[in-house]
């Protein structure tokens, strides 16, 4: 059974890089294509941070923690945010500019995989295999567009599909290596649930108003991006709706 907790939540991980797959198709864009990938990009976050973790942890821990999971992942973001500023974080040879987006990207989507790995665990653990491969599966699926999201600033600055597929892959690590002590300590890890959920919606939340929204406006138009946020909230809720998330 551990061995099975750990696969699904592995091939759940891995799901993630095949959001930059797309990118071998789509070389070249003009810049306004950017900004409206972004804007899909934001609804698609906008909706599963709204309609899939912060609906799903107030069915599991109440209005309560998840507010204050939210509020304290919109901090947790900010924060971020000022000490890569502050630190001057670059990734490889790109300059401290080009990097920043994609460091904030990468890190919001990695705690975003914290609550995901937690909750592949918890769903074995309720003794229903069914319901737990039901769950790891839909979160794999989920984790496809995410994975294009974090390609999105990468591919943006010209890095390979493949360094886009290996820093979408990495921001779901946490999801194999949580999932199984979440498995074997139901207990304690069950009641984490809902803040975490909340948590994650909220950083997503932030990372979408602060950054992804204002560049999207800046490189295309603003009718071009409301109707981009729009058809990606509209596209994510379909997902999750059909996944049953």
């Amino acid at each position: 059974m551990l061995l099975e907790v750990f696969v699904a939540a592995l091939v759940s991980d891995l799901a993630t890089g095949l959001g930059a797959l797309p990118f071998l198709y789509f070389d070249r864009f003009e810049q306004r294509w950017f900004g409206i990938a972004g804007g899909v990009a934001s609804g698609m976050m906008l909706s599963a941070s709204v309609f899939a973790l912060a609906d799903k942890a107030i069915h599991r821990g109440g209005a309560i923690p998840v507010i204050l999971g939210m509020l304290a992942g919109a901090l947790f973001f900010a924060a971020t945010a000022r000490l890569i500023e502050q630190r001057h974080w670059h990734l490889g040879d790109w300059s401290e500019r080009d990097s920043r987006k994609s460091i904030l990207m990468i890190t919001t989507m990695f705690v975003h995989s914290v609550p995901e790995g937690i909750a592949i665990g918890v769903g074995y653990a309720t003794g229903e295999l069914r319901f737990g491969l039901l769950l790891a599966t839909a979160i794999a699926v989920h984790n496809i567009p995410e994975g294009t999201a974090v390609s999105l600033p990468l591919r943006e600055r010209g890095a390979s599909v493949w360094r886009c597929a290996g820093y979408a892959v990495l921001t779901s690590v946490p999801q194999p290596i949580l999932a199984v002590p979440a498995f074997l300590l139901t207990s304690f890890f069950q009641p984490l649930v809902a803040p975490s959920l909340g948590f994650a919606g909220g950083a997503m939340i932030f990372l979408v108003m602060s950054e992804l929204l204002p560049e999207s406006l800046a490189t295309c138009s603003r009718t071009e991006t409301a109707w981009s946020v729009t058809l990606g909230l509209v596209g994510m809720l379909g997902v999750t709706a059909a996944l049953g998330l």
